[in-house]
């Protein structure tokens, strides 16, 4: 059986107008630096985000969604920020932003697989 490693996570929100600070989560972004992991996994909320605001861009936001998964595989379909060392690319995607896609606090957890454990975490965000 593999032993645990800390891991590091944060969820993904989108936030349609930031200026009545309501938001859907839309995804989760984990790192295991020891296991030397960095992966998301995404989903636009579409039939929660147009309740909230009818006139939100639904197709741009999932355009913000998938680069969050570029970022996370690094290389040059991540852009400038995919050559980035993994702990910076994680640091960069979870840092606090006032804008329609934010993140959570990064919380911590215990796993043998990072990425089991960002499969459940992202089934307990959606209520699965």
């Amino acid at each position: 059986m593999p032993e645990n490693s800390s891991f590091d996570y944060a969820f993904v929100r989108i936030v349609p107008r930031v200026e009545r600070d309501e938001f859907v989560n839309a995804g989760v972004i984990l790192f295991c630096r020891t296991r030397r992991f960095l992966g998301s996994r995404v989903e636009l909320p579409r039939t929660r985000l147009a309740t909230l605001d009818p006139a939100f861009d639904l197709d741009e936001a999932e355009q913000h969604l998938a680069s969050i998964s570029l970022v996370c595989s690094g290389g040059r379909r991540g852009g400038p920020l995919g050559a980035l060392p993994t702990a910076e690319r994680f640091l960069w995607l979870v840092s606090p932003r006032s804008t329609v896609i934010q993140t959570s606090a990064v919380h911590c957890g215990l796993c043998a697989d990072p990425q089991v454990a960002l499969d459940k975490l992202f089934a307990r965000m959606r209520g699965d």
